[in-house]
């Protein structure tokens, strides 16, 4: 053999070893671990995660149940047993599940009840990835596997042993139904289960196939087993035997279901199954988790960090979760949470805009803008059939959280250019969402009226949450801004929402520098403790919401008295104790708790509120200290395991922040096309975006000790910003890091280094008001603002907003709230009259004696 033959087979032996390398490294689905923050409970949480077992934002998910029926912890990494597996919809255990019910094998004496059929099982002897999992039930010397596809699912179960072997199916409480057919060797039922309230016309339909003929066939109702093969009821369930006459048989189950009908299930069972076997399946599955997670590839950093970055980019394709459907034509349709009818068009659910507008939906808008294009759409079918944006759609509305944070969803997708969204629907339900109030106090706005007229929503009218309210409305008026502006709308609207942007300076105290919940009459509450949670915050204090000021830093830090002072007061964040006063509360929440035990200060990363201040450093001109506080973060709060997060994961928000911080850039202000620059975690990060082009991001000098950014170029030119435009990315390009070991704390800033600011960026802002709240209070002068029930003392309030008169008589569920609409509830024991002053023209009051008014809450009731 020649030598130079002999250097020809070297080289392609090389490339060959390069391409089997490459090929391995490109599946990234086998550093996911769904088991990341599965050690949790009520009162500490580690993420607050189940393992999903799941399509991306698939519609169904399926996961091993060791909690009880109704659970909202599904799954604990500390529990020993499983009694089930269960399908799921489950965004969060707080929110807790819709539509489910489960399969499980059993073998020998024959169990249904959820307490007795469950089996221990060990950690050793479980898998889980997104497309597959598999454990041993000891109990029954059983295999189960799963893997899934959008809306249905195939289960092998490996029965170990020759003896009477069964699966019960638990199709759950709340209203069942089961049937057994066994010619087809089939179960078809439906679930009405739904946690947070009612919905219209519920039901989630399934139909379950098996490739053995069942051997006995019973269902139960409750806890009675029944000797026929159909039942309706309260909680129903079925149970299947089969014939096992070898060790280590297979009997397979193909399962569907769907929100629609029954016959829409047997349609997705095949279209999405058909004649497919288990392997195929996880094939395919398979492949789309690699075609998500492959659109961020990272390289250069430890196995841990590589895992802990793939498991946390798997979480932010989860959720929302599609609700739409295809039927027989292949047209889209969705049955609605909001009218109960079958509707066309795509429908999303399972997401709290409160925690995922801030990382989530910008990171969604950036990889995955055909998703999101079909989550645009969704949101404008919420407002045609709901008649306002959700909050929190799990799915429909959901009475919890605050804000008005769909604005900013929407407007982000906007300013990204998202394709196909309705703009003229959607600025309808924006502007119908940030003037009125809701169907209940987490939809639209609740303290609309307060805050419109004097801007602010005030800390002493019974209106919870107050100053939170305040900052996140006015941000949200922001995002409502940025839709409009280049719009063919009158200016006069554009101003009132550019005005309506600055109203968090109305909760803003100098005295301490801090926001703080702020009287009816303008002055701020008292005593102030900046460290109380809840009260006029929303899960954090003082130290927590006083950067909500997304959209305004630089205003944020003029009102502080300069940059100095304003990175002063971020260091003192992470300076002081984890002290905390719970008393809002009448105990120690696990946000709380969270914040203590990770030892940062007041820095509480387990909760959304505070996730972007360490990016603010940057706005400050001490890029050096986000940089050092950013890998600390990432270090400290996140591993790839069961206790791997520091707080709930929350819906992909909490991942999403770890996802964007490791490739070295946040969108501290979602509704404006700019990241704020970070630092790196891995030496190279390369992201394809769905236009083809690639952006890469390189620091071969990074590493654990070489954390600081000493210089930046963009497409091999010096870059002295400290944000990344959206667009310029999308362009494809490369930007590349010199990192280093000592902070560059004599980086030079000019003003157009720096991020965007609406007070320095916008010029509509010269036209603004500075004087952003009035002291005019007429407009309220009619208005009772305390909510009475029982015996209690009941104030009212004259003309000049003066509490002037007190009574102590019998008064129940009698409910006054903002002008103009005062009664919410009367009843027959309600109070029969009221005496205080009053404006004498104002409907509803009739005059007596000395200029005295009495008030008629019957005329009220009927007239409201």
């Amino acid at each position: 053999m020649t030598k130079s033959f002999k250097l020809s087979l070297l080289f392609i032996s090389s490339l060959f070893s390069n391409s089997i390398l490459f090929a391995q490294e490109k599946d990234l689905v086998k550093y996911v671990n769904p088991l990341m923050g599965t050690f949790s409970k009520p009162d500490l949480s580690n993420g607050n995660t189940y393992p999903a077992i799941s399509t991306p934002w698939g519609m169904n998910m399926w996961t091993p149940q060791t909690g009880k029926n109704g659970d909202g912890w599904q799954y604990r990494y500390s529990e020993e047993k499983i009694r089930g597996f269960k399908q799921t919809h489950q965004p969060s255990p707080w929110m807790n599940d819709y539509g489910v019910f489960s399969l499980m094998p059993i073998s020998g004496k024959l169990k249904f009840k959820e307490e007795e059929r469950q089996s221990w099982f060990s950690h050793k002897s479980e898998i889980s990835k997104p497309d597959y999992y598999s454990v041993y039930l000891a109990d029954y010397n059983i295999t189960t596997e799963i893997t899934p596809t959008e809306r249905a699912a195939i289960f092998k179960f490996t029965f170990g042993t020759k003896a009477d072997s069964y699966v019960v199916l638990d199709a759950f409480n709340k209203g069942s139904h089961v049937k057994i057919i066994p010619s087809e060797n089939k179960i078809i039922g439906y679930n009405k289960y739904y946690r947070r309230g009612k919905l219209e016309n519920f039901a989630n339909y399934f139909v379950i196939t098996f490739d053995t003929p069942f051997s006995e066939m019973k269902t139960w109702q409750k806890e009675e087993l029944l000797g026929q093969l159909e039942t309706t009821g309260e909680h129903s369930g079925a149970v299947v035997g089969f014939n096992i006459t070898k060790k280590n048989q297979i009997v397979t189950a193909k399962v569907a279901s769907s929100f629609i009908s029954l016959e829409q299930a047997e349609l997705n069972l095949k279209r999405e199954v058909g004649n497919k076997t288990f392997t195929e399946v996880q094939k395919e599955t398979h492949q789309l988790w690699n075609d998500i997670l492959g659109k961020a590839l990272v390289e250069g950093g430890t196995d841990e960090q590589t895992r802990t970055f793939y498991s946390c980019l798997y979480r932010t394709a989860l959720f929302p979760n599609k609700l739409y459907e295809k039927d027989a034509t292949g047209k889209i349709v969705h049955y609605s949470p909001y009218n109960g009818k079958i509707e066309n068009g795509y429908m999303f659910g399972g997401t709290g805009f409160w925690d995922t507008f801030r990382a989530l939906y910008p990171l969604i808008n950036l990889l995955n803008p055909k998703i999101s294009s079909e989550m645009q759409q969704g949101l404008a079918n919420d407002y045609r059939e709901g008649g306002f944006l959700p909050e929190w759609s799990s799915p429909g509305f959901s009475d919890i959280m605050i804000g008005n944070n769909s604005a900013s969803v929407v407007a982000d997708a906007f300013i990204k250019k998202i394709p196909d969204q309705d703009t003229e629907i959607l600025w309808n339900a924006l502007e119908n969402g940030a003037n009125k109030e809701g169907p209940m106090s987490a939809v639209g706005r609740f303290g609309v009226d307060y805050y419109n007229k004097i801007g602010y929503v005030p800390y002493d009218v019974n209106i919870n949450e107050n100053a939170a309210r305040t900052l996140e409305y006015a941000y949200d008026d922001f995002s409502i801004y940025q839709f409009i502006k280049d719009k063919n709308i009158n200016k006069s609207i554009k101003l009132k929402y550019a005005q309506r942007a600055l109203n968090y300076k109305n909760v803003f105290d100098k005295s301490t520098n801090l926001m703080r919940g702020r009287n009816f009459d303008g002055t701020f509450q008292s005593p102030f403790n900046p460290l109380k949670w809840g009260d006029a915050f929303t899960e954090g204090n003082a130290w927590h919401y006083t950067w909500s000021v997304f959209h305004d830093i630089n205003g944020l830090q003029n009102l502080m008295g300069g940059k100095k002072v304003f990175a002063k007061m971020l260091d003192s964040v992470f300076s002081m104790a984890p002290d905390f006063d719970d008393s809002y509360y009448g105990g120690t929440i696990h946000e709380i708790r969270e914040m203590q035990i990770a030892n940062m200060g007041q820095y509480a990363h387990g909760n959304q509120p505070i996730q972007h201040m360490i990016y603010l450093y940057n706005y400050a001109e001490q890029s050096y200290k986000a940089q050092y506080w950013l890998r600390e973060t990432m270090n400290r709060m996140y591993q790839p395991t069961p206790d791997g997060y520091c707080g709930d994961e929350d819906n992909g928000q909490t991942s999403a922040w770890y996802v964007f911080s490791a490739m070295g850039f946040y969108p501290v202000c979602p509704a404006t096309p700019e990241y704020v620059i970070g630092a790196p975690l891995f030496k190279k990060i390369t992201l394809t975006f769905e236009n083809g082009k690639k952006f890469v991001i390189n620091a071969p000098k990074n590493s654990a000790e070489n954390k600081y950014i000493s210089s930046q170029k963009f497409n091999g030119k010096n870059y002295s910003k400290t944000f990344l435009n959206h667009f310029e990315m999308l362009k494809g390009g490369t930007l590349d890091f010199e990192m280093g070991v000592k902070p560059n704390e004599n980086r030079k800033y000019s003003d157009s280094d720096l991020p965007y600011s609406f007070s320095k960026n916008e010029p509509i802002y010269k036209e603004l008001n500075q004087k952003t709240t009035t002291s005019d209070r007429s407009m309220f002068k009619n208005q009772i603002i305390n909510e009475t029930k029982g015996d209690l003392s009941l104030m009212l309030i004259d003309n000049h907003s003066v509490f002037t008169n007190a009574y102590k008589q019998r008064f129940v569920d009698m409910y006054f709230l903002q002008y103009p609409k005062l009664i919410h509830k009367y009843n027959k024991n309600s109070l029969k009259k009221v005496t205080f002053v009053i404006d004498k023209n104002y409907k509803g009051v009739a005059e007596t004696d000395n200029g005295i008014i009495t008030f008629n809450p019957e005329w009220f009731a009927k007239n409201p």
